[in-house]
């Protein structure tokens, strides 16, 4: 599934990022204020829960050789299948 390329021209978009900027603000600001107990025993959790999916989502646009064969790589680095 694809999601549809995003337009920058799009006059809603600066609004939306503002709320969304404004509403993780509220949240962290409430949870360390009123929770900081709570939110200090979750760090680590949070943490190690962090790596798997920053690992998911930075390799997502990569295709890691698995194209068609004869297809060369562009990243300079080869072909690790052979």
């Amino acid at each position: 599934m694809n999601a549809p390329p995003l337009d920058p021209s799009d006059p809603g978009r600066p609004l939306r990022l503002a709320a969304s900027l404004a509403l993780v603000g509220v949240v962290t600001l409430y949870l360390l204020t009123e929770h900081l107990q709570h939110t200090l025993g979750a760090l680590p959790w949070l943490i190690l829960l962090a790596c798997p999916l920053l690992h998911v989502f930075m390799h997502r646009g990569h295709s890691h050789g698995h194209g068609q064969p004869g297809e060369r790589t562009t990243t300079g680095q080869g072909d690790h299948h052979a």
